[in-house]
């Protein structure tokens, strides 16, 4: 059900994008399907009325693989040949301004800033925040912008946004009412949901599986976390990541997390390029069915300078393996 204000938010997005002689469309770092497919369904349809646009990212320095068949790559441009100047700068799936990296410096340099996005921790950096943090995917939100505006999704639009919508429900895993009906929207445009799944989740290289054979060796459980919800976590070390891409990366916690005994998990990952300098994967769970009663990762990580939603969030943060478990900890009480 969409309320008035949600309708009013519309509205006024509908009318920035109207007034748009040039747009930029910047993602966050270590982008993911949900940023990416969310940022080229609307550079798609912004180039087709005749508006330059451009879809960035601050790194790392090439689009993951996987993503690489979305529609639309060829909006994409390197960090520096994003305009310093622009009518309208959209910043989607970003729960703040620091989550664009280098390229938050040009939010100063447009007329208008837009934030499209479903973080529950979203600070409404932009002049016109488009946020509902109980949607499923950002790329949701996108659709909801689109229909708003009378524009027609067609297949390539479609694949986009069913990239962002498969991979932040977990393969339909996490959802709410009116996910599936979404997803059969974008599927009766013709798009392979099958073959977008596989190619985004399901393909790894072989390199991957002795990664996951070091990190996973890694691997602490802490049962006595938050009066015996229990924590789980591992480390994946620069040293482990040499042979495989940044999916590769970012794929274990969903393999962490799966651990019986812990409705805690965490991935602490080091930079490839800053020995100290780690990002962390959490993710928790209800004890039950409708229990209601999983810790709220998103509290825990912007208390460590990050955000995210109730049961998958992150954060940076600087040190040793020992400094980084103890704050986790302390942040967890």
């Amino acid at each position: 059900m969409t309320t008035m204000r949600e309708t009013a938010d519309l509205d006024v997005a509908v009318a920035a994008l109207d007034a748009a002689r040039s747009v930029t469309i910047v993602c966050h770092v270590q982008p993911d399907a949900d940023t990416v497919g969310s940022g080229l369904a609307l550079a798609l349809v912004l180039h087709r009325r005749g508006i330059p646009v451009q879809v960035s990212f601050a790194e790392p320095a090439e689009l993951p693989a996987s993503m690489r068949s979305l529609p639309g790559v060829r909006h994409l441009v390197a960090p520096a040949e994003v305009r310093t100047e622009v009518d309208l700068l959209i910043a989607v799936d970003c729960g703040s301004a620091t989550r664009l990296g280098a390229l938050a410096d040009r939010l100063s340099g447009a007329a208008t800033t837009m934030v499209i996005d479903h973080h529950r921790s979203n600070t409404s950096f932009g002049a016109i925040n488009v946020v509902d943090p109980g949607a499923e995917s950002t790329t949701s939100l996108v659709a909801r912008v689109l229909d708003a505006w009378g524009v027609p999704i067609d297949a390539d639009v479609a694949h986009c946004l069913y990239a962002g919508l498969v991979t932040d429900t977990g393969s339909f895993r996490w959802v709410r009412p009116g996910t599936h009906e979404l997803a059969e929207r974008l599927l009766a445009t013709g798009i392979d949901g099958a073959d977008i799944a596989r190619t985004l989740m399901d393909t790894h290289p072989f390199g991957w599986l002795p990664m996951l054979s070091r990190v996973l060796g890694t691997a602490q459980l802490v049962p006595e976390v938050r009066g015996g919800v229990g924590l789980v976590y591992a480390f994946v070390r620069r040293d482990d990541i040499d042979d495989v891409r940044s999916e590769e990366v970012e794929s274990v916690i969903d393999i962490v997390r799966t651990t019986a005994e812990a409705g805690i998990a965490a991935v602490f990952k080091q930079s490839r390029v800053v020995p100290d300098r780690w990002t962390v994967s959490l993710r928790s769970r209800d004890s039950g069915s409708f229990a209601g009663d999983g810790v709220d990762v998103a509290e825990v990580a912007t208390a460590l300078g990050g955000g995210g939603h109730r049961f998958a969030a992150g954060y940076t943060a600087y040190g040793t393996p020992g400094d980084l478990v103890g704050a986790l900890l302390a942040a967890l009480g």
